[in-house]
């Protein structure tokens, strides 16, 4: 396997799915007392989530309250109710590139901004017989880390 060119920083978010997002405020924000950052809705991703936000600075994490636009429809972001975890990245090209050199599978869609604003990819939670590494069930989401999260994480 050849050198990693580049680091996995922290954690960015983890996204919980529900039929009903307002099941997850009620816990998430009401209960535990996690901010309300903003929303977000994507037709073509069929979502429609609440940004929640716990701590501060280069080391907030988002917890995505997320329920589907259509329940009939995919991506289904309500099944499994833990639909992705979300990874600073400090090289989000470069991370692509090489995980899929080494056989990692990545879902449709390439790079492109996510809900926050930053750009961001998928590892496919399964792999197949082309690219036969995934996330073992677990929809994994790269994410490029601003420079100030870089600097906060190697500092």
């Amino acid at each position: 396997m050849s050198e990693r060119p580049f680091s996995i920083l922290g954690l960015q978010q983890i996204a919980v799915g529900s039929t009903d997002k307002n099941n997850l405020r009620k816990l998430w924000i009401d209960m535990l007392g996690l901010e309300l950052h903003g929303n977000f809705r994507s037709e073509k991703e069929n979502v429609d989530e609440d940004i929640a936000v716990t701590g501060a600075g280069a080391f907030k994490v988002e917890v995505d309250l997320m329920q589907p636009v259509d329940p009939d429809k995919r991506p289904k972001v309500h099944d499994p109710a833990l639909n992705h975890i979300g990874l600073w990245v400090d090289d989000l090209a470069k991370a692509v590139e090489w995980l899929e050199g080494q056989g990692v599978r990545f879902t449709p869609g390439g790079i492109r901004k996510g809900a926050a604003g930053h750009d961001v990819c998928f590892i496919h939670p399964k792999g197949n017989e082309q690219s036969p590494i995934g996330g073992e069930g677990v929809l994994i989401e790269l994410v490029q880390a601003p420079a100030d999260v870089i600097a906060a994480h190697r500092g």
